[in-house]
């Protein structure tokens, strides 16, 4: 796969292919949660605080003791844990409907999201330590924790007054909409993987 091709992509199938051994469990983990975000949301009637834990777990924050009847209430809890494991279960089954004609739909917003998160990886970005300064640092632990994508471009404006001016960065960081957790441009800053 070339750049041209990665750019271009509107399936996920040969992205994945091509990363094959080099993406981090994490990403592929979050890109899982992000792909069945909206799917799930409508299946847990809005339910965010079960979209919270499971994006949690997928990103080894929460663990088990997340699903804990203390932490939603007895009377959700059954309610919570059979959520969660539909959650996994409309991943897994969102992979096998990709060859399906009815997957089809949505490979373009799949592959998108699959860029959000894995960058482009014929030009990684590396933070320079310098634009690490504790606004920024603060800003993105903040968007990461807060799931506050809309910051994005505040995050930006830090990152050129800390003298940035890679021009992906600040481009994905002013891109409206299309965030997810684990995104590319936050990752970097934090240091995560």
């Amino acid at each position: 796969m070339t750049e041209q091709e990665w750019l271009a992509c509107a399936d996920p199938t040969p992205m994945l292919e091509f990363l094959r051994g080099k993406a981090s469990d994490r990403k592929l983990r979050l890109f899982a949660c992000a792909c069945c975000r909206n799917p799930v949301w409508m299946m847990l009637d809005r339910d965010e605080a079960v979209i919270r834990t499971i994006e949690d777990c997928a990103d080894k924050w929460a663990g088990v003791g997340s699903f804990h009847p203390a932490n939603f209430g007895a009377l959700r809890f059954g309610a919570v844990w059979a959520a969660a494991e539909s959650a996994y279960d409309a991943a897994r089954e969102w992979v096998v409907s990709l060859k399906s004609k009815r997957g089809k739909k949505w490979k373009p917003a799949q592959a998108a999201l699959f860029r959000e998160i894995l960058g482009n990886p014929f030009r990684p970005v590396t933070a320079d330590p310098a634009w690490l300064t504790s606004t920024v640092v603060s800003l993105a632990q903040a968007i990461y924790a807060d799931r506050a994508f809309d910051r994005l471009p505040i995050l930006a404006d830090a990152l050129e007054d800390a003298g940035c001016t890679n021009a992906d960065l600040l481009k994905h960081c002013r891109q409206a909409g299309g965030h997810a957790r684990g995104c590319w441009a936050v990752d970097r800053l934090l240091g995560k993987k």
